[in-house]
């Protein structure tokens, strides 16, 4: 896997990700829900990310609902040729906007078509099936809707799977279904239980993209980062963005933002090189966090 905005990444042929990635979710109104209050900036933030460089969105059809993935059409549709939309099934939104686990192999499918409608494409380059809660994998069987998707794949309406939220024992069972070139699951600076499975993916040739890299809807807030970042002349988020990248080389991030600004910082992290000592200071939150 190669490993250089900090250069790609190549788990599978034909699939290259930039490691500095983009997260659409952001795109949508509240709570992931709805339209965006501005439209048009959320077009903007799309165009400039693709025209900095960045080859790597991640989406789904139940970001708003249906919303992210249409502002994405709109915004960049005909398709630039490098650009790989990566996008995710497993739940659905109630009218209420809450979040609805749908993991049926019949649904799963239904939901890669609706994927395919809303982004205007006949092939989603990369599909993540989310599994577990919210942020935590549980041990559940995964052959079933695994197996679903696999079809779809073997038909050509899916080039290549993931797997979202998952523990290492439903990787191992997916990887018996069909190869899987990358895994999203929890992980930051203050979220280190997956050391093991970063480990495993980069040894296996897997991406591994953590969601919320910093800290979602409750930002990473530290002593030790703020101090870190203050030395180095960075954003304490940049920092945070900077220490996933030299975590390991099979890491890429998704940051999502809705602010071009934002936007310029987090592909800014890519240059950011982290000295010895700020690692090692930085590490320790993780294991405050963990005790």
């Amino acid at each position: 896997m190669t490993a250089q905005l900090a250069g790609t990444l190549t788990p599978a042929d034909g699939l290259t990700l930039t490691r500095v990635g983009y997260g659409a979710m952001q795109l949508a109104g509240p709570h992931v829900f709805g339209p965006p209050k501005d439209r048009s900036r959320a077009v903007a933030v799309l165009r400039a990310a693709v025209a900095a460089g960045i080859t790597h969105i991640d989406t789904a059809d139940f970001y708003g609902p249906v919303v992210v993935n249409e502002i994405i059409k709109e915004a960049l549709h005909p398709y630039p040729a490098e650009l790989r939309i990566v996008t995710k099934v497993g739940a659905r939104r109630a009218a209420d906007g809450s979040w609805v686990v749908m993991r049926h192999p019949e649904d799963l499918k239904a939901q890669v078509y609706d994927n395919l409608r809303s982004l205007g494409v006949e092939a989603l380059d990369v599909v993540n099936l989310r599994l577990g809660d919210m942020d935590t994998p549980n041990e559940d069987p995964v052959a079933e809707q695994f197996g679903a998707l696999a079809e779809l794949r073997e038909a050509g309406l899916v080039r290549h799977l993931g797997l979202s939220t998952v523990s290492a024992g439903q990787l191992a069972e997916a990887r018996a279904i069909a190869p899987v070139v990358t895994v999203q699951n929890l992980y930051n600076l203050a979220n280190r239980q997956d050391d093991a499975l970063v480990a495993r993916t980069a040894a296996e040739n897997i991406a591994f993209v953590p969601y919320f890299p910093l800290g979602g809807f409750s930002p990473l807030q530290s002593e030790t980062l703020s101090k870190v970042a203050d030395r180095l002349g960075a954003s304490a988020q940049q920092v945070a963005l900077a220490w996933l990248l030299q975590r390991s080389p099979n890491i890429a991030l998704i940051p999502g933002t809705s602010s071009p600004g934002h936007l310029r910082e987090n592909i800014a992290a890519a240059s950011l090189v982290l000295p010895g000592d700020a690692v090692v200071e930085l590490d320790g939150i993780g294991r405050r966090a963990a005790g």
